[in-house]
């Protein structure tokens, strides 16, 4: 274990924005994060694969009437985000430590209002396609905790993985697609609040253009 890691492990202990293994709240947060943690009514945002935090970090001090959640297996990442949000003085901010495929077991049915997925892993060789963010049964977890039309965000680098998410989302439950695949040069610019993670200064720099799509959870 680096150096690094063991102070950013060791804040994760004491912040108050951390929840993960070892923590009483963490067993018992299901359904319960505006009761609980938020103490309000505010509606739920979640930043799936947070790495950092930067997107739930800059969203949240955009919108303050949200609550936004970032969600990483990686100690260490969350960390970062955490120091930022506790330095800023942000209440509407919390970290989760988990994976993915765990969600149902921290949220209860239809307790979330939005979604974002920011630069995931494009899992890009055909063995790993399974492994997609957007892969159908992600999709069904995404659905099962999103509200009545519950929106769902996506921002990539990758043109393979984004086209193959506007193909998978309406087959899995999701509806009014709006997608660009230059978001800068769009209509939609204004959507990015000028919060950049680290993957996208990266892409940016390099002249890839980013990919963004947004849709809501259809009724049935």
């Amino acid at each position: 274990m680096s150096r690094k890691k063991l102070p950013r492990f060791e804040h994760n202990r004491e912040s108050p924005l951390v929840l993960e293994p070892g923590k009483e709240i963490y067993e018992t947060i299901k359904g319960n994060w505006r009761d609980r943690y938020f103490l309000n009514s505010n509606p739920l945002v979640l930043e799936i694969g947070c790495g950092r935090g930067e997107y739930t970090v800059g969203l949240a001090r955009h919108y303050p009437e949200l609550n936004f959640i970032g969600i990483d297996r990686k100690g260490d990442r969350i960390a970062q985000g955490s120091k930022q949000a506790l330095n800023e003085g942000l209440t509407n901010v919390a970290f989760l430590r988990t994976d993915v495929f765990k969600l149902l077991d921290f949220f209860g049915k239809e307790e979330v209002n939005e979604i974002w997925i920011t630069f995931p892993d494009p899992q890009p060789r055909i063995s790993q396609v399974k492994n997609r963010l957007t892969d159908p049964r992600y999709l069904a977890l995404y659905r099962e905790i999103l509200t009545h039309e519950g929106i769902l965000h996506l921002k990539t680098d990758h043109d393979d993985f984004f086209d193959f998410s506007v193909q998978t989302l309406p087959a899995n439950g999701f509806n009014d697609l709006i997608t660009t695949h230059d978001l800068y040069r769009s209509d939609m610019n204004h959507l990015h609040l000028g919060i950049k993670t680290k993957y996208e200064e990266i892409f940016t720099r390099k002249g890839f253009s980013i990919k963004y799509l947004k849709c809501k959870k259809a009724g049935y």
